[in-house]
This record gives structure tokens, C-alpha cells and sequence, in this order.
């Protein structure tokens, strides 16, 4: 078994924010991740394997965006992305684990978080929502809770993307100018930024606390939105393509049988689709 928490945790000093990537690399290489995307998928609903994937970042940072190119990727009949905000009655009269463990993708699905279980070091923390004890409990809970649905076997991708305040503020402004993207912006949005050193010690002492080997923290530098995509899916893909085979899945004789009678095939073909490569 590995060292629980890694060597080296990041801190949002080590994002390169001056990163960049062009149009026409952006494009050619978002097209290639979105295929194995596809292939991942394909390959855990065969073998009933399970992934979650959690984003986390400043607001406006580029979560959202990055959530649609891989949805786009994805069939949804075994892929769901849960919208996580504050607790309803129910779930604050409980423990605050509670509602993410019953939003754990069964075998062959994958499960975005769009925001998480960390909510409760960061906001709740910052916000003064939670008391300070029960926060820093939370530290060793959610390394409990990740070790448990590893060892379970679902795989766990934790990207946090980081912008500058100044990135931050243009991109408000683009939302309180364009009549589409103004639904996003709201008053907390502008009122967090005076609290954003408070929120920096928080997210650094959260990756301390817990990017461990099992589940390490992916640190996204977000400040150009087409190199922080290309980044968090290349996490995704590289965490959930790890030993998994993803060539096409065999037909089962039953399906390949009734296929030939209804399908002109050649010997190749039949071959192929049974998995015999002699």
C-alpha cells in the first residue's frame, strides 16, 4: 500500500497561468480525447467498471465548459453529471457525506460532481457554516470516504482549476454583458471575491491534507479556457484509460448468430466480431 498522502500536494503557486494553447492544437487534440472518451465509456459498460470525476475551482474558472466537451462524448444512459449546491433540510440533518454516497455511479456508469464533498473545507469553512472542528474532521472523512469507494474499485479524478482575481473579474464581466451567460452570475459571486486569500489558505490546506495516492489532486491552470480543457480531459483519460483494455468488445455468439441472419457477412467479418484474430 502506498504513503496515504503524497510527498508533494499541490499549491495554487505551482499553476503556470501563463499556459495557452491555439485553435487549430485545441481542436485536433480535443477531437482525439473525446474519441477515447467514447472508447473509455464503451469499455467500462462491458466490464461493469465505475468512475467519478470531480471538479472544483474558483467561480468562473472554466468548469462548466469543460464538463459540456466531455458530456458531449458521452452517451447518458450511463453517464450523469450531478449540480452539486447548498444542502436541502434533509441532508444538513445528516451527515454531510450522505448525499454523494447516493450519487455513486453503479457498475459501468460515470459520475461528474460539479463541485463536491469538498465543499465542506472550503465554502463551509471560509463561510464560517460548519464548526471549526467538525471541518477539520472532515480532512480524515473524506480520505476514509475516498479509500473506500477506490478499494471498492471506482476509479476518482479530482481536478481544481485555478484562475487569477484579475482572470476572474473579465470573465465576469463578459457574463454581466452577454444577455446568455448572465444567468450565471450572481451576488455571492462577487461578494467571494473579498474573501479570496481566505479561500486560497483553504484550497492549499485541502490539497495538503488530501491529495493522496490513491486519489491525488490535479491542479488545472485555467487562466486560457482551451489549455485547462485540454488539461483536465487529458487527467480524466489518462486515470481511466490506466490497464483498461479498450478494444471494441466481442459479440456474444447469440447476438453474432442472429446477426448472420439477417447480415451478409464475409468469414473476416464474422471473425472479427467473435474475437478470433487466428
Amino acid at each position: 500500500m502506498g504513503k496515504k498522502i503524497r510527498d508533494k500536494a499541490p499549491r495554487l503557486s505551482d499553476a503556470d497561468l501563463s499556459l495557452h494553447l491555439g485553435r487549430s492544437d485545441y481542436e485536433r487534440k480535443l477531437a482525439k480525447l473525446q474519441r477515447l472518451l467514447t472508447q473509455i465509456q464503451q469499455a467500462y459498460l462491458f466490464t461493469g467498471q465505475s468512475a467519478v470525476i470531480i471538479f472544483e475551482g474558483w467561480d468562473a474558472a472554466g468548469k462548466g465548459g469543460t464538463i459540456r466537451r466531455i458530456s458531449a462524448a458521452l452517451d447518458p444512459r450511463s453517464f450523469k453529471v450531478w449540480p452539486i449546491g447548498a444542502p436541502r433540510r434533509y441532508y444538513l440533518e445528516r451527515h454531510f457525506l450522505l448525499r454523494f454516497m447516493e450519487r455513486m455511479p453503479p457498475n459501468g456508469a460515470i459520475t461528474i460532481f460539479d463541485r463536491s464533498w469538498y465543499g465542506r473545507v472550503l465554502v463551509e469553512r471560509v463561510e464560517e457554516l460548519t464548526p471549526e472542528k467538525r471541518w477539520r474532521a472532515a480532512y480524515q472523512e473524506i480520505n476514509d470516504f475516498e479509500r473506500m469507494i477506490t478499494d471498492d474499485g471506482t476509479r476518482l479524478v479530482k481536478l481544481f482549476f485555478h484562475v487569477s482575481p484579475d482572470e476572474q473579474l473579465a470573465r465576469f464581466e463578459e457574463r454581466l454583458r452577454n444577455p446568455l451567460k448572465r444567468w450565471k452570475l450572481s451576488y455571492e459571486d462577487f461578494r467571494n471575491r473579498s474573501h479570496w486569500d481566505d479561500y486560497a489558505t483553504a484550497i492549499d490546506e485541502m490539497f495538503e491534507k488530501t491529495s493522496t495516492d490513491y486519489a491525488p489532486w490535479h491542479l488545472i491552470p485555467a487562466n486560457d479556457k482551451k489549455h485547462a480543457r485540454i488539461t483536465a480531459i487529458k487527467a480524466v483519460t489518462d486515470c481511466l484509460s490506466r490497464d483498461v483494455d479498450l478494444a471494441p468488445p466481442v459479440l456474444d455468439d447469440t447476438v453474432l448468430n442472429a446477426a448472420k441472419e439477417h447480415i451478409d457477412m464475409t468469414p473476416s467479418l464474422i471473425e472479427s466480431l467473435a474475437g478470433r484474430t487466428d
